[in-house]
């Protein structure tokens, strides 16, 4: 179990558990899940952490396919700028590793937006805290469990 996992029993939320066999040499982690998953690409979301400009670390889980536009989540965010966060800093302060961070179970809870287009689909899949580990969510029982907002952020 990972404190992704942890969380979402906590709170009694349904979800379904994925595992997959990561490949160490695949260029994009969320894509990779995605291929070994046979599910679309837009369905499976990243979890990007950025720093704004009073170098508060902020969340933001967009497709895999996409990238975020730091503009739209800046003011999403009500930040004045943002950048993306030393992976270091992510690593601290998530205590998840690079390509296995999930916006779940984080070693505190950052302030999160989520893209719009998550709620186009009954669920979406975030890394479950490890590389080769999903989880399968509603979009609005992520929302609740982030206490984050949707936005156009890609």
């Amino acid at each position: 179990m990972t404190p992704a996992i942890n969380t979402a029993n906590k709170h009694k939320i349904d979800y379904t558990i994925h595992h997959y066999i990561h490949n160490e040499n695949a260029l994009s982690y969320g894509l990779e899940a995605a291929e070994k998953l046979n599910v679309a690409a837009n369905r499976v979301f990243k979890t990007l952490v950025v720093v704004n400009e009073q170098n508060k670390l902020l969340v933001a889980i967009v497709p895999v396919e996409q990238q975020l536009n730091l503009k739209r989540f800046a003011k999403a965010s009500k930040s004045k700028k943002v950048a993306m966060a030393d992976p270091k800093a992510v690593e601290r302060s998530s205590g998840y590793v690079l390509g296995g961070v999930s916006p779940l179970g984080q070693k505190r809870l950052l302030p999160t937006v989520i893209d719009e287009s998550a709620v186009l689909h009954q669920s979406i899949f975030v890394s479950a805290g490890k590389r080769g580990l999903e989880i399968e969510i509603a979009p609005n029982d992520l929302s609740k469990l982030l206490n984050s907002s949707f936005h156009s952020i890609t």
